[in-house]
Protein backbone atom coordinates (compact mmCIF):
# COMPACT_ATOMS: atom_id res chain seq x y z
CA UNK A 1 0.00 0.00 0.00
CA UNK A 2 2.82 1.82 0.93
CA UNK A 3 4.33 1.59 -2.76
CA UNK A 4 1.31 2.54 -4.38
CA UNK A 5 1.14 5.70 -2.26
CA UNK A 6 5.04 6.73 -3.09
CA UNK A 7 3.77 5.80 -6.87
CA UNK A 8 1.25 8.23 -7.06
CA UNK A 9 2.87 10.80 -5.08
CA UNK A 10 5.89 10.50 -7.67
CA UNK A 11 4.29 10.17 -10.45
CA UNK A 12 2.40 13.79 -9.66
CA UNK A 13 5.43 15.64 -9.17
CA UNK A 14 7.05 14.18 -12.72
CA UNK A 15 3.30 15.31 -14.00
CA UNK A 16 3.87 18.93 -12.29
CA UNK A 17 7.51 19.06 -13.62
CA UNK A 18 6.32 17.96 -17.36
CA UNK A 19 3.96 20.70 -16.91
CA UNK A 20 6.22 23.12 -15.95
CA UNK A 21 8.72 22.26 -18.38
CA UNK A 22 5.96 22.45 -20.71
CA UNK A 23 5.01 26.05 -19.99
CA UNK A 24 8.60 27.22 -19.99
CA UNK A 25 9.84 25.97 -23.24
CA UNK A 26 6.35 25.61 -25.19
CA UNK A 27 4.05 28.42 -24.12
CA UNK A 28 6.69 31.07 -22.96
CA UNK A 29 9.34 29.52 -24.75
CA UNK A 30 9.28 32.66 -27.21
CA UNK A 31 8.76 35.59 -24.28
CA UNK A 32 11.84 33.25 -22.36
CA UNK A 33 14.19 33.34 -25.54
CA UNK A 34 13.45 37.21 -26.30
CA UNK A 35 14.34 37.60 -22.79
CA UNK A 36 17.70 35.91 -23.26
CA UNK A 37 18.60 38.03 -26.93
CA UNK A 38 17.66 40.90 -25.03
CA UNK A 39 20.21 40.38 -22.00
CA UNK A 40 23.55 39.80 -24.84
CA UNK A 41 22.69 41.70 -27.33
CA UNK A 42 23.13 45.55 -26.85
CA UNK A 43 21.59 48.68 -29.74
CA UNK A 44 24.48 51.35 -29.82
CA UNK A 45 22.22 54.05 -31.26
CA UNK A 46 23.94 56.56 -33.86
CA UNK A 47 23.15 59.93 -34.24
CA UNK A 48 21.98 61.60 -37.28
CA UNK A 49 24.08 64.38 -38.44
CA UNK A 50 21.76 67.49 -39.13
CA UNK A 51 21.40 69.22 -42.35
CA UNK A 52 23.73 72.65 -42.32
CA UNK A 53 22.64 75.90 -43.06
CA UNK A 54 24.47 78.20 -45.45
CA UNK A 55 24.27 82.16 -46.64
CA UNK A 56 23.66 82.64 -50.61
CA UNK A 57 28.03 82.59 -51.08
CA UNK A 58 28.68 79.35 -48.95
CA UNK A 59 29.30 80.86 -45.51
CA UNK A 60 28.15 78.35 -42.82
CA UNK A 61 25.69 79.90 -40.54
CA UNK A 62 24.64 76.64 -38.57
CA UNK A 63 26.72 73.01 -38.47
CA UNK A 64 27.20 70.50 -36.06
CA UNK A 65 29.79 69.89 -33.89
CA UNK A 66 31.64 66.71 -32.41
CA UNK A 67 29.77 66.42 -28.57
CA UNK A 68 30.11 63.41 -25.80
CA UNK A 69 27.58 62.10 -23.35
CA UNK A 70 28.44 60.52 -20.41
CA UNK A 71 26.22 57.23 -20.42
CA UNK A 72 25.54 54.15 -18.13
CA UNK A 73 23.95 51.03 -18.88
CA UNK A 74 22.26 50.38 -15.07
CA UNK A 75 22.27 46.21 -15.56
CA UNK A 76 25.82 45.93 -16.24
CA UNK A 77 26.95 48.03 -13.42
CA UNK A 78 29.14 46.23 -11.16
CA UNK A 79 30.09 48.78 -8.13
CA UNK A 80 27.87 51.74 -8.48
CA UNK A 81 29.56 53.67 -5.24
CA UNK A 82 33.12 52.63 -6.82
CA UNK A 83 31.70 54.02 -10.08
CA UNK A 84 29.83 57.44 -9.21
CA UNK A 85 32.79 58.19 -7.16
CA UNK A 86 35.37 58.18 -9.91
CA UNK A 87 32.65 60.09 -12.24
CA UNK A 88 32.17 62.77 -9.44
CA UNK A 89 35.87 63.71 -9.64
CA UNK A 90 36.48 63.26 -13.04
CA UNK A 91 33.48 65.84 -14.27
CA UNK A 92 33.69 67.90 -10.77
CA UNK A 93 30.23 67.30 -10.34
CA UNK A 94 28.79 66.32 -6.50
CA UNK A 95 27.84 62.66 -6.50
CA UNK A 96 24.40 63.38 -5.10
CA UNK A 97 24.01 65.14 -8.01
CA UNK A 98 24.78 62.06 -10.43
CA UNK A 99 22.90 59.69 -8.19
CA UNK A 100 19.74 61.81 -9.13
CA UNK A 101 20.04 62.13 -12.74
CA UNK A 102 20.91 58.54 -12.80
CA UNK A 103 17.37 57.75 -10.86
CA UNK A 104 15.63 60.33 -12.58
CA UNK A 105 16.56 58.64 -16.01
CA UNK A 106 16.41 55.13 -15.22
CA UNK A 107 13.94 54.16 -17.32
CA UNK A 108 15.02 50.10 -17.42
CA UNK A 109 18.06 47.55 -16.77
CA UNK A 110 19.16 48.07 -20.82
CA UNK A 111 18.58 51.55 -21.65
CA UNK A 112 21.62 53.75 -21.53
CA UNK A 113 21.42 56.67 -18.87
CA UNK A 114 23.10 59.84 -19.73
CA UNK A 115 24.89 61.29 -16.63
CA UNK A 116 26.45 64.26 -18.17
CA UNK A 117 26.56 65.74 -21.39
CA UNK A 118 28.69 67.51 -23.30
CA UNK A 119 31.48 67.04 -21.87
CA UNK A 120 35.11 68.45 -22.70
CA UNK A 121 37.16 66.40 -25.09
CA UNK A 122 40.31 66.23 -21.87
CA UNK A 123 37.25 64.25 -20.36
CA UNK A 124 35.93 62.36 -22.48
CA UNK A 125 39.59 60.34 -22.86
CA UNK A 126 39.96 59.93 -19.38
CA UNK A 127 36.57 58.30 -18.94
CA UNK A 128 37.69 56.41 -22.31
CA UNK A 129 40.87 55.14 -21.04
CA UNK A 130 39.08 54.14 -17.28
CA UNK A 131 36.45 52.52 -19.07
CA UNK A 132 37.79 48.48 -18.51
CA UNK A 133 37.57 49.35 -14.40
CA UNK A 134 34.35 50.09 -14.37
CA UNK A 135 31.26 48.00 -16.40
CA UNK A 136 28.52 49.79 -17.53
CA UNK A 137 30.30 53.37 -18.55
CA UNK A 138 29.88 54.05 -21.59
CA UNK A 139 31.02 57.55 -23.84
CA UNK A 140 28.83 58.80 -26.29
CA UNK A 141 29.35 60.66 -29.34
CA UNK A 142 27.05 62.82 -30.40
CA UNK A 143 26.63 66.14 -32.34
CA UNK A 144 25.28 69.68 -31.12
CA UNK A 145 24.05 72.29 -32.99
CA UNK A 146 26.24 75.19 -33.40
CA UNK A 147 26.05 78.67 -34.86
CA UNK A 148 29.25 80.25 -35.38
CA UNK A 149 27.42 83.98 -36.35
CA UNK A 150 25.96 83.67 -32.97
CA UNK A 151 22.67 86.59 -32.41
CA UNK A 152 23.68 87.84 -35.88
CA UNK A 153 21.10 86.63 -37.99
CA UNK A 154 19.48 84.47 -35.17
CA UNK A 155 15.96 85.53 -35.85
CA UNK A 156 16.35 84.12 -39.52
CA UNK A 157 18.19 80.76 -38.32
CA UNK A 158 15.89 80.06 -35.13
CA UNK A 159 16.80 77.13 -32.62
CA UNK A 160 16.78 73.72 -32.34
CA UNK A 161 16.18 71.36 -29.66
CA UNK A 162 14.82 67.78 -28.21
CA UNK A 163 11.57 67.23 -29.26
CA UNK A 164 8.69 67.69 -26.52
CA UNK A 165 5.70 65.22 -25.80
CA UNK A 166 3.42 67.45 -27.61
CA UNK A 167 5.25 67.76 -30.47
CA UNK A 168 5.96 64.51 -30.72
CA UNK A 169 2.10 63.73 -30.87
CA UNK A 170 1.63 65.62 -34.34
CA UNK A 171 4.65 64.58 -35.62
CA UNK A 172 5.30 60.85 -34.75
CA UNK A 173 4.11 59.33 -38.18
CA UNK A 174 6.96 61.49 -39.69
CA UNK A 175 9.36 59.07 -38.36
CA UNK A 176 10.68 61.42 -35.25
CA UNK A 177 11.29 59.43 -31.76
CA UNK A 178 11.46 60.83 -28.29
CA UNK A 179 15.30 61.77 -28.90
CA UNK A 180 15.15 63.74 -32.12
CA UNK A 181 16.15 66.78 -32.23
CA UNK A 182 14.28 69.22 -34.55
CA UNK A 183 13.80 72.51 -35.16
CA UNK A 184 11.52 75.50 -32.70
CA UNK A 185 11.79 78.72 -34.59
CA UNK A 186 13.20 80.07 -37.95
CA UNK A 187 14.30 78.56 -41.16
CA UNK A 188 15.33 75.24 -37.94
CA UNK A 189 11.81 74.99 -37.96
CA UNK A 190 10.34 75.82 -41.27
CA UNK A 191 12.43 74.03 -43.40
CA UNK A 192 13.04 71.09 -40.62
CA UNK A 193 12.20 67.99 -43.10
CA UNK A 194 15.12 68.51 -45.09
CA UNK A 195 17.56 69.69 -42.16
CA UNK A 196 17.10 66.65 -39.93
CA UNK A 197 19.04 63.16 -40.66
CA UNK A 198 18.12 59.80 -40.07
CA UNK A 199 19.34 58.05 -37.08
CA UNK A 200 21.27 54.57 -37.75
CA UNK A 201 22.15 52.30 -35.36
CA UNK A 202 24.87 49.35 -34.46
CA UNK A 203 22.98 45.75 -32.87
CA UNK A 204 25.97 43.82 -30.97
CA UNK A 205 26.55 40.69 -29.15
CA UNK A 206 27.94 41.07 -25.29
CA UNK A 207 28.80 38.45 -23.01
CA UNK A 208 28.00 37.81 -19.23
CA UNK A 209 30.77 40.83 -18.63
CA UNK A 210 29.31 43.18 -20.96
CA UNK A 211 32.49 43.18 -23.34
CA UNK A 212 31.44 43.13 -26.87
CA UNK A 213 31.49 39.41 -28.68
CA UNK A 214 30.79 40.30 -32.18
CA UNK A 215 28.66 43.15 -34.16
CA UNK A 216 25.57 41.45 -35.63
CA UNK A 217 24.17 44.41 -37.89
CA UNK A 218 24.55 48.28 -38.86
CA UNK A 219 22.50 50.53 -39.96
CA UNK A 220 24.28 54.20 -41.44
CA UNK A 221 22.76 57.28 -40.14
CA UNK A 222 21.75 59.54 -42.61
CA UNK A 223 22.93 62.71 -42.99
CA UNK A 224 20.32 66.05 -43.78
CA UNK A 225 20.05 68.23 -46.87
CA UNK A 226 22.26 71.10 -46.25
CA UNK A 227 20.20 74.09 -47.09
CA UNK A 228 21.42 77.29 -48.70
CA UNK A 229 19.48 80.80 -47.99
CA UNK A 230 19.25 83.72 -50.26
CA UNK A 231 20.73 85.62 -47.07
CA UNK A 232 24.45 87.52 -47.55
CA UNK A 233 25.90 87.13 -43.97
CA UNK A 234 28.17 90.31 -44.96
CA UNK A 235 24.77 92.43 -45.22
CA UNK A 236 23.45 90.63 -41.88
CA UNK A 237 26.12 92.04 -39.98
CA UNK A 238 26.70 95.49 -41.54
CA UNK A 239 22.74 95.67 -40.70
CA UNK A 240 22.96 94.17 -37.63
CA UNK A 241 25.91 96.75 -35.88
CA UNK A 242 23.62 99.37 -37.46
CA UNK A 243 20.94 98.68 -35.06
CA UNK A 244 23.27 97.90 -32.15
CA UNK A 245 21.14 97.68 -28.70
CA UNK A 246 18.17 99.15 -30.12
CA UNK A 247 14.86 97.62 -30.63
CA UNK A 248 13.81 97.20 -34.33
CA UNK A 249 14.20 95.77 -37.29
CA UNK A 250 15.89 95.71 -40.53
CA UNK A 251 15.24 94.32 -43.72
CA UNK A 252 16.91 94.11 -47.16
CA UNK A 253 15.60 92.66 -50.19
CA UNK A 254 16.10 91.94 -53.63
CA UNK A 255 13.55 94.03 -56.28
CA UNK A 256 13.43 91.46 -59.06
CA UNK A 257 13.04 88.43 -57.43
CA UNK A 258 11.82 88.98 -53.40
CA UNK A 259 15.10 87.45 -52.58
CA UNK A 260 15.40 88.43 -48.46
CA UNK A 261 19.24 89.50 -48.60
CA UNK A 262 19.10 90.39 -45.35
CA UNK A 263 16.96 90.57 -41.93
CA UNK A 264 17.73 90.80 -38.62
CA UNK A 265 15.01 91.76 -35.09
CA UNK A 266 16.63 93.48 -32.63
CA UNK A 267 17.02 92.89 -29.01
CA UNK A 268 18.89 89.48 -30.64
CA UNK A 269 19.58 85.87 -28.87
CA UNK A 270 22.11 83.30 -28.84
CA UNK A 271 21.12 80.43 -30.51
CA UNK A 272 23.70 78.63 -29.28
CA UNK A 273 21.61 78.93 -25.67
CA UNK A 274 19.39 76.29 -26.27
CA UNK A 275 22.18 73.63 -27.23
CA UNK A 276 25.39 74.28 -24.88
CA UNK A 277 25.05 72.78 -21.68
CA UNK A 278 27.27 75.55 -20.44
CA UNK A 279 24.09 78.55 -21.67
CA UNK A 280 21.30 76.40 -21.28
CA UNK A 281 20.71 78.00 -17.57
CA UNK A 282 20.35 81.23 -19.77
CA UNK A 283 17.23 80.34 -21.40
CA UNK A 284 14.70 81.02 -18.74
CA UNK A 285 15.63 84.90 -19.37
CA UNK A 286 15.17 85.05 -23.15
CA UNK A 287 11.51 83.44 -22.23
CA UNK A 288 11.34 86.02 -19.28
CA UNK A 289 12.85 89.44 -20.85
CA UNK A 290 11.14 92.38 -20.94
CA UNK A 291 13.03 93.61 -24.36
CA UNK A 292 11.14 90.15 -25.86
CA UNK A 293 14.60 88.85 -27.68
CA UNK A 294 12.59 85.83 -29.20
CA UNK A 295 10.44 88.17 -30.92
CA UNK A 296 11.09 88.57 -34.61
CA UNK A 297 9.86 92.36 -35.07
CA UNK A 298 10.49 91.86 -38.78
CA UNK A 299 7.35 89.49 -39.25
CA UNK A 300 5.91 89.19 -35.64
CA UNK A 301 6.08 92.79 -34.44
CA UNK A 302 2.52 94.59 -34.85
CA UNK A 303 2.96 98.36 -35.33
CA UNK A 304 1.16 101.41 -36.98
CA UNK A 305 3.02 102.45 -39.65
CA UNK A 306 2.25 105.95 -39.16
CA UNK A 307 2.66 108.29 -42.40
CA UNK A 308 4.04 105.56 -44.49
CA UNK A 309 0.68 104.84 -44.77
CA UNK A 310 0.15 107.91 -47.06
CA UNK A 311 1.27 106.00 -49.93
CA UNK A 312 -1.76 103.96 -49.81
CA UNK A 313 -3.61 107.14 -49.68
CA UNK A 314 -2.29 108.41 -52.35
CA UNK A 315 -2.77 105.63 -54.30
CA UNK A 316 -6.53 105.09 -53.46
CA UNK A 317 -6.76 108.73 -54.25
CA UNK A 318 -5.05 108.61 -57.52
CA UNK A 319 -6.86 105.38 -58.62
CA UNK A 320 -10.32 105.93 -57.44
CA UNK A 321 -10.36 109.31 -59.58
CA UNK A 322 -11.55 111.59 -55.56
CA UNK A 323 -7.80 113.34 -56.12
CA UNK A 324 -4.79 114.52 -59.22
CA UNK A 325 -1.70 115.24 -58.59
CA UNK A 326 -2.42 119.68 -58.99
CA UNK A 327 -5.32 118.66 -56.26
CA UNK A 328 -4.59 121.36 -53.26
CA UNK A 329 -5.14 121.83 -49.96
CA UNK A 330 -4.43 124.34 -47.51
CA UNK A 331 -2.00 123.62 -43.94
CA UNK A 332 -3.06 125.78 -40.80
CA UNK A 333 -1.21 123.28 -38.97
CA UNK A 334 -4.39 121.45 -38.03
CA UNK A 335 -7.80 120.03 -39.62
CA UNK A 336 -10.40 120.86 -37.41
CA UNK A 337 -13.47 118.46 -37.01
CA UNK A 338 -16.53 120.34 -34.83
CA UNK A 339 -14.33 121.43 -31.63
CA UNK A 340 -11.13 118.50 -31.87
CA UNK A 341 -8.29 119.52 -33.95
CA UNK A 342 -6.45 116.90 -35.95
CA UNK A 343 -2.56 118.40 -35.87
CA UNK A 344 0.08 118.30 -38.52
CA UNK A 345 3.89 118.89 -37.40
CA UNK A 346 4.02 122.12 -38.95
CA UNK A 347 1.81 125.00 -40.95
CA UNK A 348 2.50 124.03 -44.40
CA UNK A 349 0.21 126.13 -46.01
CA UNK A 350 -0.95 125.90 -49.55
CA UNK A 351 0.07 122.06 -50.35
CA UNK A 352 -0.50 119.86 -53.89
CA UNK A 353 -0.10 115.98 -53.77
CA UNK A 354 3.95 116.43 -54.17
CA UNK A 355 4.29 118.29 -51.30
CA UNK A 356 2.05 116.57 -49.31
CA UNK A 357 4.29 113.28 -49.63
CA UNK A 358 7.58 115.04 -49.72
CA UNK A 359 6.66 117.33 -46.09
CA UNK A 360 4.75 114.23 -45.09
CA UNK A 361 1.78 116.83 -44.25
CA UNK A 362 -0.99 115.23 -42.00
CA UNK A 363 -3.34 118.07 -42.83
CA UNK A 364 -3.05 117.12 -46.66
CA UNK A 365 -4.08 113.25 -45.93
CA UNK A 366 -6.51 114.01 -43.74
CA UNK A 367 -8.45 116.13 -46.37
CA UNK A 368 -7.55 112.91 -48.94
CA UNK A 369 -8.82 110.35 -46.49
CA UNK A 370 -12.29 112.34 -45.89
CA UNK A 371 -12.80 112.66 -49.68
CA UNK A 372 -12.23 108.68 -49.99
CA UNK A 373 -13.72 107.43 -47.03
CA UNK A 374 -12.77 104.57 -44.78
CA UNK A 375 -14.08 101.67 -47.44
CA UNK A 376 -11.79 102.35 -50.09
CA UNK A 377 -9.01 102.88 -47.93
CA UNK A 378 -9.28 99.39 -46.50
CA UNK A 379 -10.20 98.45 -50.38
CA UNK A 380 -6.37 99.43 -51.57
CA UNK A 381 -4.59 98.79 -48.15
CA UNK A 382 -5.66 94.99 -48.85
CA UNK A 383 -5.03 94.73 -52.22
CA UNK A 384 -1.14 96.08 -51.29
CA UNK A 385 -0.82 93.49 -48.84
CA UNK A 386 -1.29 94.96 -45.68
CA UNK A 387 -3.27 93.65 -42.90
CA UNK A 388 -2.29 89.85 -44.67
CA UNK A 389 0.43 87.41 -44.26
CA UNK A 390 3.34 87.88 -47.02
CA UNK A 391 4.12 83.70 -46.63
CA UNK A 392 7.29 84.34 -46.01
CA UNK A 393 9.39 80.98 -45.29
CA UNK A 394 9.20 81.74 -41.71
CA UNK A 395 6.63 79.65 -39.14
CA UNK A 396 4.62 82.54 -36.88
CA UNK A 397 4.12 85.13 -39.38
CA UNK A 398 1.66 87.47 -37.99
CA UNK A 399 -1.54 88.99 -40.04
CA UNK A 400 -1.39 92.39 -38.62
CA UNK A 401 -4.96 94.52 -38.77
CA UNK A 402 -6.60 97.39 -41.25
CA UNK A 403 -9.84 98.13 -39.67
CA UNK A 404 -12.91 98.90 -41.49
CA UNK A 405 -16.83 99.44 -40.49
CA UNK A 406 -17.91 95.87 -40.84
CA UNK A 407 -15.12 94.42 -38.51
CA UNK A 408 -15.87 97.14 -36.21
CA UNK A 409 -19.34 96.17 -36.25
CA UNK A 410 -18.56 92.75 -36.14
CA UNK A 411 -16.57 92.39 -33.43
CA UNK A 412 -17.52 95.11 -31.11
CA UNK A 413 -21.10 96.83 -32.17
CA UNK A 414 -19.56 100.02 -32.18
CA UNK A 415 -19.61 102.81 -34.90
CA UNK A 416 -17.28 104.20 -36.95
CA UNK A 417 -16.83 108.06 -37.10
CA UNK A 418 -15.24 110.13 -39.38
CA UNK A 419 -12.81 110.90 -36.68
CA UNK A 420 -11.37 107.20 -36.99
CA UNK A 421 -11.12 107.81 -40.84
CA UNK A 422 -8.75 110.69 -39.92
CA UNK A 423 -6.67 109.07 -38.28
CA UNK A 424 -6.47 105.78 -40.38
CA UNK A 425 -5.53 108.30 -43.15
CA UNK A 426 -2.19 109.15 -41.68
CA UNK A 427 -1.57 105.62 -40.38
CA UNK A 428 -2.86 105.32 -36.64
CA UNK A 429 -5.37 104.10 -34.91
CA UNK A 430 -6.36 100.76 -34.83
CA UNK A 431 -4.27 99.50 -38.21
CA UNK A 432 -1.37 97.35 -37.22
CA UNK A 433 1.18 96.03 -39.80
CA UNK A 434 4.78 93.99 -39.72
CA UNK A 435 7.71 95.61 -41.23
CA UNK A 436 8.05 92.97 -43.89
CA UNK A 437 4.52 93.86 -45.34
CA UNK A 438 5.66 97.69 -45.34
CA UNK A 439 8.69 96.60 -46.96
CA UNK A 440 6.33 94.28 -49.72
CA UNK A 441 4.01 97.55 -50.29
CA UNK A 442 6.99 99.51 -51.11
CA UNK A 443 8.82 96.80 -53.37
CA UNK A 444 5.51 96.76 -55.31
CA UNK A 445 5.72 100.54 -56.09
CA UNK A 446 8.81 99.99 -56.69
CA UNK A 447 7.82 97.75 -59.57
CA UNK A 448 4.56 99.71 -60.61
CA UNK A 449 2.42 96.97 -59.14
CA UNK A 450 4.20 94.02 -59.80
CA UNK A 451 4.40 91.43 -56.59
CA UNK A 452 7.25 89.42 -55.62
CA UNK A 453 7.05 86.66 -52.93
CA UNK A 454 9.44 87.62 -50.17
CA UNK A 455 11.35 84.39 -49.56
CA UNK A 456 14.82 82.89 -48.01
CA UNK A 457 14.80 79.55 -49.35
CA UNK A 458 17.29 79.43 -52.20
CA UNK A 459 18.67 75.53 -52.48
CA UNK A 460 18.10 72.33 -50.71
CA UNK A 461 20.73 69.65 -51.55
CA UNK A 462 22.17 70.05 -54.90
CA UNK A 463 18.62 71.50 -56.32
CA UNK A 464 18.00 75.17 -57.07
CA UNK A 465 14.73 76.48 -55.91
CA UNK A 466 13.28 78.97 -58.64
CA UNK A 467 9.49 78.63 -58.20
CA UNK A 468 9.72 82.12 -56.85
CA UNK A 469 8.66 85.32 -59.22
CA UNK A 470 5.89 87.82 -59.85
CA UNK A 471 2.89 86.28 -58.19
CA UNK A 472 0.01 88.98 -58.99
CA UNK A 473 0.04 92.45 -60.28
CA UNK A 474 -2.43 95.52 -58.43
CA UNK A 475 -4.24 96.57 -61.01
CA UNK A 476 -3.73 100.36 -60.32
CA UNK A 477 -2.90 103.26 -63.15
CA UNK A 478 0.19 103.40 -64.61
CA UNK A 479 -0.02 107.34 -64.32
CA UNK A 480 -0.93 106.64 -60.23
CA UNK A 481 2.35 104.53 -60.27
CA UNK A 482 4.16 106.89 -62.21
CA UNK A 483 3.29 109.59 -59.92
CA UNK A 484 3.83 108.20 -56.60
CA UNK A 485 7.30 107.03 -57.55
CA UNK A 486 8.09 110.57 -58.72
CA UNK A 487 6.75 112.21 -55.39
CA UNK A 488 8.76 109.11 -53.21
CA UNK A 489 12.40 109.80 -55.25
CA UNK A 490 11.73 113.88 -54.10
CA UNK A 491 11.27 112.94 -50.41
CA UNK A 492 14.89 111.65 -50.66
CA UNK A 493 16.13 114.60 -53.53
CA UNK A 494 14.15 117.15 -52.30
CA UNK A 495 16.22 119.83 -49.99
CA UNK A 496 13.03 119.94 -47.81
CA UNK A 497 12.03 116.20 -48.38
CA UNK A 498 12.14 114.43 -44.61
CA UNK A 499 14.26 111.90 -45.64
CA UNK A 500 17.01 114.28 -47.50
CA UNK A 501 19.55 113.04 -45.58
CA UNK A 502 19.43 109.67 -47.55
CA UNK A 503 20.00 111.94 -50.65
CA UNK A 504 23.71 110.05 -51.14
CA UNK A 505 26.00 110.23 -53.77
CA UNK A 506 25.92 107.45 -55.82
CA UNK A 507 22.72 105.96 -54.60
CA UNK A 508 19.14 107.13 -56.09
CA UNK A 509 16.97 106.34 -52.94
CA UNK A 510 13.24 107.13 -52.97
CA UNK A 511 11.06 106.21 -50.13
CA UNK A 512 8.99 106.91 -47.45
CA UNK A 513 9.41 108.32 -43.22
CA UNK A 514 6.86 107.51 -40.94
CA UNK A 515 6.76 108.81 -37.28
CA UNK A 516 4.15 106.48 -35.46
CA UNK A 517 2.55 107.54 -31.81
CA UNK A 518 2.21 105.20 -29.61
CA UNK A 519 1.00 104.91 -25.79
CA UNK A 520 1.32 108.28 -23.56
CA UNK A 521 4.66 108.66 -22.54
CA UNK A 522 6.54 106.49 -24.46
CA UNK A 523 8.82 107.93 -27.67
CA UNK A 524 7.00 107.13 -31.42
CA UNK A 525 8.10 104.48 -33.39
CA UNK A 526 10.69 105.29 -36.20
CA UNK A 527 10.20 104.07 -39.86
CA UNK A 528 12.03 104.74 -43.55
CA UNK A 529 11.06 102.23 -46.20
CA UNK A 530 12.32 102.89 -49.76
CA UNK A 531 14.14 101.23 -52.36
CA UNK A 532 17.02 102.02 -54.85
CA UNK A 533 16.91 101.41 -58.64
CA UNK A 534 20.81 102.07 -59.15
CA UNK A 535 22.31 99.39 -57.01
CA UNK A 536 23.31 95.99 -57.84
CA UNK A 537 20.70 94.24 -57.07
CA UNK A 538 18.05 96.54 -57.28
CA UNK A 539 16.92 96.32 -53.08
CA UNK A 540 13.78 97.14 -51.55
CA UNK A 541 15.17 97.89 -47.82
CA UNK A 542 13.22 98.66 -44.31
CA UNK A 543 14.50 100.50 -41.12
CA UNK A 544 12.21 99.58 -38.04
CA UNK A 545 12.93 101.31 -34.72
CA UNK A 546 10.75 100.36 -31.78
CA UNK A 547 9.94 103.45 -29.90
CA UNK A 548 13.21 105.14 -31.84
CA UNK A 549 11.51 108.80 -31.88
CA UNK A 550 11.23 110.74 -34.83
CA UNK A 551 11.88 109.13 -37.98
CA UNK A 552 14.77 111.20 -38.77
CA UNK A 553 16.80 108.25 -36.44
CA UNK A 554 15.68 105.49 -39.28
CA UNK A 555 16.66 107.73 -41.92
CA UNK A 556 19.73 107.69 -40.32
CA UNK A 557 20.23 104.66 -39.57
CA UNK A 558 19.54 103.89 -43.33
CA UNK A 559 21.94 106.25 -44.04
CA UNK A 560 24.78 104.56 -42.69
CA UNK A 561 23.74 101.28 -43.99
CA UNK A 562 24.14 102.18 -47.31
CA UNK A 563 27.44 103.64 -46.84
CA UNK A 564 28.71 100.84 -44.86
CA UNK A 565 27.33 98.47 -47.72
CA UNK A 566 28.97 100.52 -50.73
CA UNK A 567 31.89 100.68 -48.73
CA UNK A 568 32.64 97.12 -48.37
CA UNK A 569 31.68 96.62 -52.10
CA UNK A 570 28.27 94.61 -50.73
CA UNK A 571 25.87 96.83 -53.76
Amino acid sequence: MRYKVLRVIISILFFVIGCNLVYIQIIRGQDYFNLSVNNRIRVIPLKELRGRVLDRNGVVLAQNRLSFNVTVIPQDIKDKDALFAFLSDVLDTDRDILNKRFVRKHATPFAPVILAEDVDKRMAMILEENKFRFPGLYIEETFRREYPFRSTGAHVLGNVGKITKAKIEEVEEYGYTPQSIVGYSGIEDYYDTFLRGRPGGVQIEVNNRGQQVRLLSLKDPQKGEDVRLTIDQRIQEVAANALGTKRGAIIVMNLDSGEILGLVSSPPFDPNTFTSVKLQNNVSELYTDEAAPLLNRAIQGLYPPGSVFKIVLTLAGLDSGKIKPETTFNCPGYFKLGRRRFHCLHVHGQQNLYEGIIHSCNVYFYNVGDIIGPDIIHKYARMFGLGKPTKIDLPFERRGQIPSRIQRKIASNRGWFRGDTLNLSIGQGDILVTPLQVLGLMATIARSGKVVQPHLIKSVGAKDIVKFATIKHVRVSKKSYDVLQAALRSVVADPHGTARILNIPGFEVSGKTGTAQTAPGKNSHAWFVGYDMSTQPKIAFCVFLEYGGSSYYACRMARDMLKRLRAQQIL
